[in-house]
């Protein structure tokens, strides 16, 4: 390209005309502390206290399992991925504000927060409405707002006016994910819901107690009993007050005869003995421990975690996909949507019973190729070629210049055989 073309085509973000910005095509919103428009918010009790650390947690650990849509052979197992618009969205990108990993890890946190999470199809190559045979392009996570017999009322962010807007749907088009974990989480009575009140109440007396109040009663030297001393009493009380606010260090004196008694000390109660009781029965019911929590959990724990607790959301979401967006027709070309967890993430590199010894056992049995293996460990992949290949290192191969024993075996009986033949003519020339 000439220095003309060069300059012809040349664009600056700033100083180029562009028609992106004369014409947008809906609302803007400002950046502000709630952050983008189109992203799912919180009920405001689970976001000021400590539930939306266990959410984020747990969301982030079931948004890392990869969910793709797959082909099976006949005993249903993985044999490859299909080339889909739907595959696209669960594994590259689902809309234009959300990568595949940030669209499941919404999925998660609203079936957390709502106790029921609609994933919608907003972009498909045909209407729902019409044919099940449809692709999808783009999807989003909305709220059920209102329920009918067959159809769904959905609040979900519309990128092209950039507002959330209620819209209604029928049931067969609307993937609904239920939380297995309802009774425990959203349920009026729930273990969490009980911890979330709680919280708020221990939150009310931390600010009570930190209101800036003095909270004293002051006994004067007479008995309040008429009208003038009434008066007398609450002109004390004034100077009191305007001696303490109108001093540099909050400083009063008093008679010798009045005592001041100071109530601003909070009485006990068992709010916090009940806090933390609540927290424990949660996380015991949850499946989630302490040390999951702030990294420390060992294999074993976190083996016990993703199974009792991130494995049946992870259930939910893909049984729920697959019964709404794959056709019988595409079930019995055995199409169906399945999630890959990679347990060896889990496991320690060294010691006995880790990555090095199941490398070792894995190879050994052909069941891994060393390049898989290496692609475990985080190791880019060799390039010789018994790499890609399910062989046995340990055990001699035919193209290592080794005798073969069945080769061998192969010899001997053909020189066994041109023996017998040549005594066979031998007895017949006689």
């Amino acid at each position: 390209m000439g220095m003309g073309e060069r300059l012809k085509h040349a664009w600056n973000a700033f100083t180029s005309a562009d028609p992106y910005t004369s014409n947008l095509g809906g609302y803007g919103e400002y950046w502000s502390m709630n952050g983008r428009p189109d992203r799912s918010r919180l009920f405001l009790s689970n976001e000021r206290s400590i539930i939306s650390s266990i959410y984020t947690r747990m969301a982030i650990d079931c948004a890392a399992v990869e969910i793709r849509h797959v082909r099976t052979d006949d005993q249903n197992r993985y044999l490859e991925d299909i080339d889909s618009g739907l595959n696209s969205c669960l594994t590259l990108e689902a809309n234009i504000d959300q990568a595949a990993e940030h669209f499941r890890r919404d999925i998660v946190t609203t079936l957390f927060d709502r106790g029921v999470a609609a994933i919608v199809p907003v972009d498909t190559t045909i209407s729902p409405k019409e044919n099940g045979g449809y692709d999808i392009k783009t999807m989003r996570v909305g709220d059920i707002v209102m329920w009918y017999p067959k159809h769904v009322r959905v609040m979900l962010y519309n990128e092209n006016r950039g507002l959330r807007e209620e819209i209604t749907l029928p049931k067969s088009a609307v993937a609904i994910v239920e939380n297995p974990l309802y009774s425990v989480m959203n349920e009026p009575n729930s273990t969490l819901q009980r911890l979330i009140r709680k919280l708020n109440l221990l939150d009310g007396q931390d600010e009570l107690s930190a209101s800036g109040k003095l909270d004293i009663i002051i006994q004067l030297p007479y008995v309040i009993k008429s009208e003038a001393r009434r008066k007398q009493a609450e002109q004390r009380r004034k100077d009191i007050e305007w001696q303490l606010k109108g001093s540099q260090y909050g400083i009063a004196y008093s008679d010798a005869t009045e005592k001041i008694t100071q109530l601003n000390r909070p009485a006990e109660n068992n709010l916090l003995a009940q806090v933390e009781m609540l927290t424990n029965l949660l996380y015991i019911q949850l499946g989630v421990t302490p040390e999951v929590m702030n990294g420390t959990a060992d294999e074993k724990a976190m083996l016990n975690y993703m199974g009792r607790t991130v494995e049946p959301v992870l259930n939910a979401v893909v049984e729920s996909m697959r019964r709404t967006f794959l056709t019988k027709t595409a079930r019995t070309q055995k199409q169906t949507i399945m999630y890959f967890a990679n347990r060896l993430k889990l496991i320690p590199i060294g010691g006995e019973g880790g990555i090095a010894d199941i490398a070792d056992k894995f190879t050994r049995n052909e069941i891994a190729s060393s390049n898989e293996i290496r692609q475990i460990i985080g190791w880019k992949p060799s390039d010789e070629p018994k790499a890609d290949q399910l062989v046995n290192a340990n055990m001699p191969q035919a193209d290592t210049g080794l005798p073969n024993p069945r080769e061998d075996d192969t010899a001997l009986d053909d020189e066994v055989q041109a023996v017998l033949d040549e005594a066979d003519r031998a007895l017949k020339g006689k």
